[in-house]
């Protein structure tokens, strides 16, 4: 029988179990807490063993939904959100008419498609959307005299790169900074910082591999199927099947990318940046959904006006389906802090804070901060949730940082950069796998391709991080 790599629910409830045998062998502890509930470094002591048994396990990932409910509410409320802005057709349309009004300068192309995924990425972690857009943008490049590689690199490397570099992503960042107890905004500079570094390096990669195809198909890494795809793409073209950017469609728009800015104005620390004159508005998961709730309302509503078959049947169907599309995530996260339940339980969660203060007393802050990352790269093959990911570790990687004197901010930025970039490629990865099957790229060639890119932005990222520390 050939090995499927399980789901990730599968992998949680068998982490469970297995957190639990430990409470058995792992000695319990505890440390004194400061008035932030944060561990304070140096007060840890021994407490009697509570080991937790299979009733415990059954309970865990029940209590655990109980604990995340605030993080699941919001990603449900985000997902009713998304499910009728995409009903509304505005983004679609948006893409299409870019794709429309710079065909036959496609160079500018690519640096547009590029920048709009990564601002999806980075705001809403925009990656199954993506799926949509392969068939519009493949016959484009592919008539242009450019490949299907060029197509999914945008694709998949604009949002990808985009989803690395979360600024207010809410399925990294915010779930990750949920879990770490510190604001969203925090640490968002160096996202930034990643942000940009990474989508430049990913648009001149892109134009440098289309350029040499085009100036010579013949080094396309698909060039023994050239005619095929010409012939495939081609003669299946169309773009009719994309809404009309009308006014409508644009004001949506508009009230989609200000949702993102009421958020990160609602979360960001604004004293970090010395600004005081503006209040610090210290939204968390409660104001942030009922944010999202109400921008759904008021798009509902504009999209209604002129149009007799979208009703509050329909706006509600649109809404139901989206939080539907996104209810997995919601489960993982409930799932995933059912790990934390047991731990905390079992009294071994500060045992193993305590390991890990011994460790990086003598470490420093930059080893500890390039090993954060490097602990996260398999980690992210093992878990390729990202909102799983988050639940499962922050609760522990979080507080280390404190010992080892590094905010948790910036441990929530290698955990996401480290899980943004196994997600480029990692075959476990639905928008991986099915942009490339759309695109007809065989998963080795993908791994040719984009290789040398890796190692740029793993490098680039780890001198971000250490950057980072000292702001």
């Amino acid at each position: 029988m050939k090995f499927k790599m399980p789901s990730a629910y599968s992998i949680l409830i068998a982490i469970i179990i297995v957190v639990a045998i430990l409470t058995y062998v792992v000695p319990a502890g505890e440390y004194d807490l400061n008035e932030e509930e944060a561990p304070i470094p140096g007060t840890y002591e021994s407490v009697d063993s509570t080991p937790q048994g299979p009733a415990a396990v059954m309970m865990a990932p029940i209590q655990g939904f109980y604990d995340a409910k605030d993080v699941a509410l919001f990603i449900l409320v985000i997902g009713g959100f998304l499910g009728v802005v995409m009903k509304t057709g505005a983004i679609d349309a948006g893409i299409a008419k870019v794709v429309e009004t710079f065909k036959g300068r496609e160079n500018w192309m690519i640096i547009i498609l590029m920048a709009l995924f990564a601002v999806g990425g980075s705001t809403y972690g925009m990656a199954e959307e993506t799926i949509a857009f392969y068939p519009l943008i493949i016959p484009v490049f592919i008539a242009a005299g450019y490949d299907a590689v060029t197509a999914v690199s945008v694709i998949l490397l604009g949002a990808g790169l985009g989803v690395l570099g979360s600024t207010v992503n809410p399925f990294a960042t915010g779930i990750a900074s949920g879990f770490a107890e510190v604001a969203l905004g925090r640490g968002i500079g160096i996202r930034l910082l990643i942000l940009v570094a990474g989508e430049i390096i990913g648009i001149l990669y892109t134009i440098r591999y289309a350029k040499k195809v085009k100036e010579d198909p013949s080094k396309s890494l698909v060039a023994n199927m050239r005619e095929e795809n010409k012939e495939h793409f081609l003669g299946k073209q169309d773009t009719d099947s994309f809404p009309e950017l009308n006014g409508k469609r644009i004001l949506i728009l508009v009230l989609f990318a200000l949702t993102f800015v009421v958020m990160i104005y609602g979360v960001l620390p604004l004293e970090d940046f010395g600004v005081e004159a503006i209040p610090t508005l210290w939204w968390w998961f409660p104001e942030l959904t009922a944010l999202f709730l109400v921008a759904s309302i008021i798009i509902g509503v504009i999209h209604a006006i002129g149009d007799d078959e979208f009703g509050e049947e329909e706006f509600v169907g649109s809404f139901v389906n989206g939080a539907r599309d996104l209810l997995g995530v919601a489960l993982i996260v409930g799932v995933s802090r059912g790990i934390t339940v047991v731990m905390n339980a079992g009294n071994i969660t500060a045992t193993v804070l305590h390991a890990g203060e011994t460790t990086l007393s003598q470490a420093g802050r930059i080893p500890f901060i390039v090993l954060t990352y490097l602990f996260y790269i398999p980690l992210s093959f093992l878990i390729p949730s990202t909102s799983g990911l988050a639940t499962v570790s922050m609760p522990i990687m979080a507080p280390l940082g404190d010992f080892a004197n590094v905010s948790r901010g910036l441990v929530i930025t290698a955990y996401q950069s480290a899980s943004g970039i196994v997600n480029l490629v990692t075959p476990t990865s639905a928008v991986v796998m099915g942009g490339l099957a759309i695109a007809r790229v065989p998963y080795g060639t993908w791994i040719k391709y984009v290789w040398k890119l890796l190692v740029l932005v793993f490098i680039m990222t780890i001198a971000a991080l250490v950057i980072g520390l000292y702001f």
